[in-house]
């Protein structure tokens, strides 16, 4: 069960435990549900953390249909371009792996850039700067790489929405 908390407060009972009250976006309309649902529970897992809208389906089916367009023009695979394109404006990490389990650990990351060897103390290790993909990012982070392929499609004269539909569509991102 999830929901969107707009607001909190915070007090202690009579034996120093924290409580915390949360107003939850909605919760008029589902009280029966939720107090059905929760009434009997003695113990449950709570994860606060916050909001973040997610990006739309829209902009994901956007990425496809651009990324397609484009891959038509340079002939190759939309799948090779998308890779590409995650290297030039997606989200990455560093990480320094063991040598011997840096082949494992390119095949779990959606694209892998080697940096090379490394020594840490006594031991070698292999510096990789992995992409995360698109399926998670926040809308923020999804902007950045449509944007960045907009561009690029651009470029080689690939047709793209209207700089007023793409406002529009950047608009639904933050919903």
């Amino acid at each position: 069960m999830k929901a969107i908390a707009t607001g909190l407060k915070f007090s202690t009972d009579f034996d120093g435990t924290l409580e915390i009250l949360l107003a939850l976006k909605g919760s008029e309309s589902n009280y029966k549900v939720w107090h059905e649902e929760l009434k009997d529970l003695k113990e449950m897992d709570v994860e606060i953390k916050k909001h973040r809208n997610k990006r739309s389906l829209n902009a994901n089916a956007y990425l496809w249909v651009i990324l397609a367009k484009m891959a038509e023009v340079l002939l190759t695979s939309k799948d090779e371009l998308y890779l590409l394109m995650l290297e030039r404006y997606g989200v990455f990490t560093h990480i320094i792996v063991k040598v011997d389990v840096a082949d494992r650990v390119r095949e779990e990351w959606r694209t892998v850039r080697d940096l090379g060897e490394v020594n840490i103390g006594k031991q070698k290790g292999v510096q990789l700067q992995c992409y995360f993909g698109s399926s998670t990012y926040n809308t923020k982070e999804m902007a950045t790489l449509i944007d960045g392929i907009i561009s690029e499609a651009k470029e080689i004269g690939v047709e793209t929405l209207p700089p007023k539909e793409l406002e529009i569509m950047k608009e639904e991102w933050k919903k």
